[in-house]
């Protein structure tokens, strides 16, 4: 990583950090917790008053989002959601109300302050179907067609590897499974430096991908059925957008199918001190055990 992209995540990771302190300290004091953002464009503002309502304050306050990815992703009762970049807990907890006790939500931070107060929220909300993991969103600690849903609230702008990002987000989903995600895009005509004149990069802006790069990232990592719809304007030429795409039934990540290329019973290199199960949610045995091999050794 250079050191330009170890900086860049660094100061994001502060200022979800001061964010989270400002929300767990003002939780403290007469008046409650005050919302970090305040802006029309971001925050809590852009959920509806009966979802804010079953939410502790905290959550609330803490919401730092361009939109709210879990009235377009449309979740199912029982289905698993991993939320990328779950800040105070606001859109696990909301996604958990609505899988309900037989699905699960995950949330997924970097950073230590975010995550120290979604496990409080969770528990004031007393919500048993949520978990929150520590990992950039460019390394998922989930294994690979394990979740149903992924969403996402202003966070893969963000990113310093969005490629990276729609990579494991494409691994961790099952086939036939789909993403919901708020983010900021920008007008195709708008260069870099255009993009980043509008916002420094924490706010969101900066950081964006176009509309043409944040289709052709997700069509490179297999989606299919890719929609972009902007919402509203948070800068000239800078908006937020709900995206939606799907992994296809038949789908394997892009490591997956190189490897199958050179696979047998589903194992890489079979039987040599080499050998790699084909399918990286399974261990060697299980690999050769669900292809029927005949070489278990």
């Amino acid at each position: 990583m250079s050191e330009q992209t170890t900086d860049l995540r660094e100061t994001v990771r502060e200022r979800y950090a001061a964010a989270a302190v400002k929300v767990t300290e003002g939780s403290t004091a007469c008046c409650g917790p005050q919302p970090v953002e305040v802006d029309d464009n971001f925050g809590s503002t852009l959920y509806a008053a009966d979802e804010r309502d079953v939410l502790p304050a905290e959550a609330v306050a803490a919401s730092l989002g361009c939109g709210n990815p879990t009235a377009v992703a449309e979740l199912r009762e029982g289905e698993r959601v991993l939320d990328l970049g779950s800040g105070g807990g606001i859109d696990v907890l909301l996604s958990a109300r609505r899988v309900g006790p037989t699905g699960k939500a995950y949330g997924l931070d970097m950073t230590d302050e975010m995550l120290t107060l979604a496990l409080a929220n969770a528990a004031k909300a007393g919500a048993t179907n949520v978990e929150f993991l520590k990992g950039t969103i460019e390394s998922i600690p989930l294994p690979a067609h394990t979740i149903d849903v992924v969403i996402s609230n202003c966070v893969i702008n963000l990113s310093v590897d969005k490629p990276a990002v729609f990579t494991e987000t494409f691994r961790v989903l099952r086939p036939g499974g789909r993403i919901g995600v708020s983010d900021v895009v920008a007008d195709d005509s708008l260069t870099p430096e255009q993009r980043a004149e509008r916002g420094d990069y924490v706010g969101c802006i900066a950081g964006a991908l176009s509309f043409a790069e944040y289709r052709q990232g997700l069509e490179a990592a297999g989606f299919t059925d890719i929609e972009i719809t902007p919402t509203h304007q948070v800068a000239d030429g800078m908006h937020s957008a709900i995206v939606r795409a799907t992994k296809p039934t038949t789908a394997k990540t892009p490591a997956e199918a190189t490897k199958s290329a050179d696979a047998c019973c589903g194992v890489n290199a079979c039987c040599t001190p080499g050998e790699t199960s084909a399918d990286s949610a399974l261990t060697i045995t299980e690999a050769k055990t669900a292809s029927g091999c005949g070489c278990q050794h």
